[in-house]
């Protein structure tokens, strides 16, 4: 299953009525690195009375959590909640410093603030899909490079990395369920003259124009 996460969490910054909303963006794969997120943060803004919290843990059977930290019920951790709902994120925490500016924003206010300071900080992030996939290593003729060459482009497919010996060796992350379909049709493209391998099942992602490989994913 594909899920979308965070690479490298952002920050930011909103002002509302000289209130400071800062955010802070965290991965993280199980509760028990929440507090020292959460330390971190604390130790970064120490002079602040609250740091609200939301976060989504797993792919599947989902784990939620989040907290007000002494704001009033439902105006804070809620809100940053409901941003990486709405955006389907997983195994992300998003951290929310306030600092009061002297004028109470009421509970719309607040909502508002803590949800915007979470889609900005957001904003501020790398997110990608994680892709379980399988790493295919293709072994062909000199002849044969240049139609896998096409078929892959035409594909949208990247290569991992290129050998050339006595034969060519290239490596490409597909998806797991298009693995087969994949290989098939190299092998019918140069009429049988091309080996394929699987190299084991991973999570990847698609970073601009290079694949970022993972850990490698359990097999079943």
């Amino acid at each position: 299953m594909d899920y979308k996460t965070v690479y490298q969490g952002g920050s930011a910054e909103i002002v509302e009525k000289k209130s400071r909303f800062i955010a802070d963006v965290f991965t993280v794969t199980s509760e028990e690195e929440i507090p020292d997120c959460l330390e971190h943060v604390k130790k970064q803004y120490r002079d602040a009375k609250h740091h609200c919290w939301a976060c989504i843990i797993g792919t599947a059977g989902m784990l939620e959590r989040f907290s007000d930290d002494g704001e009033p019920g439902g105006t804070a951790g809620k809100p940053i909640l409901e941003v990486l709902r709405g955006q389907n994120l997983c195994n992300v925490l998003i951290v929310v410093t306030r600092y009061f500016g002297g004028t109470l924003l009421g509970t719309g206010g607040l909502v508002r603030a803590y949800t915007a300071a979470a889609c900005e900080s957001l904003a501020h992030s790398i997110i990608i899909t994680r892709i379980h996939g399988v790493k295919l290593k293709i072994t062909m003729d000199y002849t044969e490079l240049g139609k896998i060459q096409y078929f892959i482009a035409d594909r949208g497919l990247v290569p991992l990395g290129t050998e050339y010996t006595e034969k060519v060796e290239m490596e490409i992350m597909v998806p797991l369920h298009e693995a087969d379909k994949v290989s098939a049709s190299i092998i019918d493209e140069t009429n049988g003259k091309s080996d394929i391998r699987k190299e084991g099942e991973y999570w990847y992602a698609q970073l601009g124009t290079e694949i970022k490989t993972f850990e490698q994913a359990a097999q079943k």
